[in-house]
C-alpha cells in the first residue's frame, strides 16, 4: 500500500516482513560476497596481502560505526516521523543527517589516514604485513566520507519503502568490484603491479557509484530535497536530538567494534595463521549472520513506524514473532557452516594448519550465531522504540566484562589459540542477548518514543 502524500509505501503491522527483509537479505548477501571476492582474489595473489586487509578493514570498521552515530539516528527519526504522519519536516532531516556527515566523514578520514601509524602499532600488526595494510588505509581510509553519505541515503530510502534499492545498487558495485580486483591483479593492468592498491582503488569507485545511484533513486522518485535551505536558520535542537539517539544506538556498535579490535590485537599475537583463519572463517560466519541481520534492521523499520504510530503492543508482539523465524534459521545456517568448512575454507587456502584452527573457530561460532541472533533483534527494536542507552551500558558490561577478560583467559592464558578468543565473544553474545530480551519483555523501552502521533 502507498501513502498519498509521499508515494512511498505504508509501513505497520501488517508489513510483511519479508517485504523489508527480502530485499536486505539480498543486499547483504550481495556485500558480503564482494568481501568474500576480495579475500579469496586476493588469497590467490598473497596471504599476507589477506591479513593486511583484513586488519585494515576492522579499523576501517570501526570509523564507519562512527559514520552511523548520525545514520542510526537518521532511520529511528524518520520511521518515528513517518509513522506520526509529520511529512513536512522531512527534508530538514533529509538535509541535515546528509550534511552532517558528509563533513563527520571528511574529518574523520583525515584523521584515520594522518593517525594510521599509531594505529598499527596499537593493533600489533607484523612487519609483513603492514605495507599493505597502509596502503589499503591511504586509498579506502581515505574515501570513507563515501560510505558515511551512503549510510544515510540508504536509511532515508529503507525508512520511506524502498528496500529494494539497496539491493539494486550492491549488484552494481559487486560488478564493479570484481572488474576492478580481475584488471589489478590478474588482468590487462596487472603489469602496474599495484596488488593491494588496485583492489582498494576498485572499492572506492564501487563505494562513490553507490552514492551517485542513491542520490539519483531519492530525487527521481521524488522522495525529498537536500539543500542547505532546509537548514537555515540552523536546527540544532534537531541536530541534538538526533546526536542524543545516535552516540548510545550507534555506541553500543562502537565498543563492539574497539572490542572486535581488542581481540585482533591477541590474535596477531598467535601467528600470521591464526590471523588468516580468523580473517578466512570472519567470511564464512558472514553467511550465517544475513539473514539474522536482514531481519534485525526490517524489524526496526517496522517497529520504529508502529512505536511512532502509538502502536506498542503490536511492536511487542512483532518483535518475537520475528525471533521465532530468524533463531532456528540462523543457528541451522552456522551448523551447516561449521560442518562444511573443511571444504569450504580450502577455497581460501592450503595451509593445513588454517584449516584445522578454522574448523574449531566455527564450532565456536554455533553458540555465538544463537547470542549474536538475539542481540541484533532486540537491540534494534530497543533502539527503533527510543530505548537507546540500555544497549549501550549491557554491551559495553557484557563485551569487556566477559567477551575479552574470557577471551583472553582461554586463548592466550590457556593457551587454547584463536578458538578460545571467540569462545570469549560467545559467552559475551549469549548472556547478553538473554538480557536484552528480558528487557524487551518487560516493556522497558515503552514511553521512550521521540515523537508522537500527529492529531488531524
Amino acid at each position: 500500500m502507498k501513502n498519498s502524500t509521499t508515494g512511498a509505501r505504508v509501513i505497520d503491522e501488517n508489513t510483511p516482513l519479508l517485504v523489508i527483509a527480502g530485499p536486505m537479505f539480498l543486499e547483504l548477501l550481495l556485500n558480503i560476497l564482494i568481501n568474500n571476492i576480495d579475500t579469496l582474489m586476493l588469497s590467490h595473489y598473497s596471504e599476507n596481502s589477506v591479513g593486511a586487509v583484513g586488519n585494515a578493514n576492522q579499523v576501517m570498521f570501526l570509523f564507519i560505526i562512527m559514520f552511523n552515530i548520525i545514520a542510526t539516528a537518521t532511520s529511528v527519526v524518520v520511521a518515528q516521523y513517518l509513522g506520526a504522519g509529520r511529512y513536512e519536516e522531512m527534508n530538514k532531516i533529509y538535509t541535515l543527517s546528509f550534511i552532517f556527515n558528509l563533513v563527520f566523514g571528511l574529518l574523520l578520514c583525515s584523521g584515520l589516514v594522518f593517525g594510521k601509524g599509531l594505529i598499527m602499532d596499537a593493533l600489533n600488526i607484523s612487519a609483513e604485513m603492514r605495507p599493505d595494510a597502509m596502503t589499503y588505509i591511504n586509498i579506502v581510509g581515505g574515501g570513507l566520507f563515501l560510505q558515511a553519505c551512503y549510510n544515510v541515503m540508504l536509511q532515508i530510502l529503507r525508512c520511506n519503502g524502498y528496500p529494494k534499492v539497496g539491493m539494486y545498487i550492491s549488484v552494481a558495485i559487486n560488478f564493479i568490484n570484481i572488474a576492478g580486483n580481475y584488471l589489478f591483479l590478474y588482468g590487462p593492468l596487472k603489469f602496474l603491479n599495484l596488488g593491494v592498491a588496485g583492489v582498494a582503488i576498485a572499492t572506492v569507485t564501487a563505494r562513490a557509484v553507490a552514492l551517485i545511484a542513491s542520490l539519483v533513486f531519492f530525487y527521481s522518485k521524488k522522495v525529498g530535497r537536500i539543500s542547505l535551505r532546509f537548514i537555515n536558520p540552523f536546527p540544532g535542537k534537531l541536530l541534538f536530538q538526533m546526536i542524543k539517539i545516535g552516540i548510545p544506538s550507534a555506541g553500543e556498535s562502537f565498543f563492539y567494534s574497539l572490542y572486535q579490535m581488542l581481540l585482533l590485537s591477541f590474535v596477531n599475537r598467535m601467528g600470521n595463521d591464526s590471523v588468516n583463519a580468523r580473517v578466512y572463517c570472519n567470511s564464512l560466519i558472514s553467511f550465517a549472520m544475513v539473514f539474522s541481520n536482514s531481519s534485525a534492521m526490517a524489524t526496526q523499520i517496522i517497529t520504529g513506524h508502529l512505536v511512532g504510530a502509538g502502536k506498542e503492543d503490536a511492536a511487542y508482539k512483532r518483535v518475537f514473532k520475528t525471533l521465532k523465524l530468524t533463531l532456528p534459521i540462523t543457528v541451522g545456517l552456522a551448523t551447516i557452516n561449521w560442518i562444511l568448512s573443511p571444504l569450504t575454507l580450502k577455497l581460501f587456502t592450503s595451509n593445513e594448519e588454517i584449516i584445522r584452527l578454522g574448523f574449531y573457530i566455527m564450532l565456536v561460532d554455533i553458540f555465538i550465531e544463537f547470542g549474536r541472533c538475539l542481540n541484533m533483534t532486540f537491540v534494534s527494536s530497543l533502539k527503533a522504540a527510543g530505548d537507546y542507552v540500555y544497549p549501550l551500558i549491557v554491551g559495553m558490561i557484557c563485551m569487556w566484562g566477559l567477551g575479552a577478560t574470557v577471551g583472553y583467559g582461554l586463548g592466550i592464558a590457556a593457551g587454547i589459540g584463536v578458538a578460545g578468543i571467540f569462545m570469549g565473544t560467545a559467552t559475551d553474545e549469549c548472556i547478553r542477548g538473554f538480557i536484552v530480551m528480558s528487557h524487551w519483555r518487560r516493556k522497558k523501552w515503552v514511553g521512550k518514543a521521540v515523537v508522537k502521533k500527529k492529531i488531524d
